[in-house]
């Protein structure tokens, strides 16, 4: 439960929300903000009272600002680990601050890919002195606090107004720490391998993926099991909006997940009736409420109380159709 006050933050990130509210809550507790590039200026603008990187390590931002915070009076300052004499007689005999808090999220590499750039526009969105503070501070939790989230900013303030994150507490946000850099590699690592230099075979040598946690659903397969939802970074069912109804099962993502697959399979309007994961109809035609009919009629007895996917907008015709007869989802 031993808790590092926070005096020093050291704060670089790219996604800028929630940055000022941040800043000024600890500007207001008194806590020292070194920060880099577009960050430092951002709070510059702002009028907020930080301390540029350059000032820290008395090294210009070079090679457009391909090298900013990889230097020693940035990492000692991060992997000290303070518990250990001697690293704390060290940061003094080298004239070296601590840091208490770092503050960091990596270039949007993931979204300049899918936005289709050319290689070279992805290259330069690879990430490298962020997940290296990153992972610095990650290792050295024991000292530091690290955050990668804009959503635990208000955790973050929380937490200065008592005194400090606890161990516990600087543990988990390792984690979530080195989650985010292992991602933001797989993704790094898949594209390279897929762009830059493919198998000839066709069948990449290395495959990887990462998932996060959607939600825990309320049973398995069966009532006496368990599951839960993982969605991956790619847009799919799992980031699907619920517009009603109770909350999906574990069968009913299975059935939906099915359903969508045997309707996008086909170029025309398609719709697809599946129920405990196999078809009670597939049709197409020429508008998705003749495409539902269609479907509907290849078994009427056992669509009832299936899950219904469509590869088009649904229209009032085919919503009126679908209303008349219970539907799963």
């Amino acid at each position: 439960m031993t808790k590092v006050a926070m005096g020093r933050a050291l704060i670089g990130v790219y996604d800028k929300a929630g940055l000022e509210e941040l800043a000024r809550g600890l500007v207001a507790a008194g806590i020292e903000i070194v920060s880099t590039g577009g960050t430092a200026r951002r709070l510059d603008e702002l009028g907020i009272e930080v301390t540029p990187v350059e000032a820290v390590t008395g090294f210009p931002e070079a090679l457009d600002g391909r090298v900013k915070t990889l230097h020693p009076a940035v990492h000692a300052g991060i992997l000290a680990d303070r518990r250990r004499p001697e690293h704390v007689a060290a940061l003094a005999e080298l004239s070296i601050k601590a840091f208490d808090l770092v503050v960091v999220n990596l270039y949007p590499f993931r979204e300049t890919v899918a936005a289709g750039l050319a290689p070279d526009e992805c290259i330069e969105q690879i990430d490298i002195g962020g997940p290296a503070m990153v992972r610095a501070a990650a290792k050295n939790h024991p000292s530091v606090a690290v955050v990668v989230d804009p959503a635990r900013y208000a955790e973050v303030l929380a937490a200065v107004a008592v005194g400090g994150f606890t161990l516990a507490q600087r543990q988990a946000l390792a984690v979530d720490a080195f989650r985010h850099t292992a991602s933001y590699d797989v993704a790094v690592a898949s594209w390279m391998g897929n762009v830059l230099a493919p198998d000839e075979s066709g069948f990449p040598s290395w495959a990887a993926g990462t998932w996060e946690r959607e939600t825990v659903l309320r049973y398995g397969e069966n009532p006496h099991q368990r599951a839960a939802l993982y969605r991956h970074w790619r847009p799919g069912l799992a980031q699907a909006e619920q517009l009603h109804g109770k909350d999906m099962s574990y069968n009913n993502y299975v059935d939906t997940d099915a359903a969508l697959r045997a309707a996008f399979d086909h170029p025309d309007a398609c719709v697809a009736i599946i129920k405990h994961a196999n078809p009670c109809g597939i049709a197409v035609g020429v508008d998705v409420a003749q495409a539902h009919r269609k479907a509907h009629d290849c078994d009427p007895v056992s669509a009832f109380g299936g899950v219904i996917a469509v590869n088009r907008e649904v229209d009032l015709a085919m919503a009126e159709q679908v209303a008349e007869i219970f539907t799963e989802v």
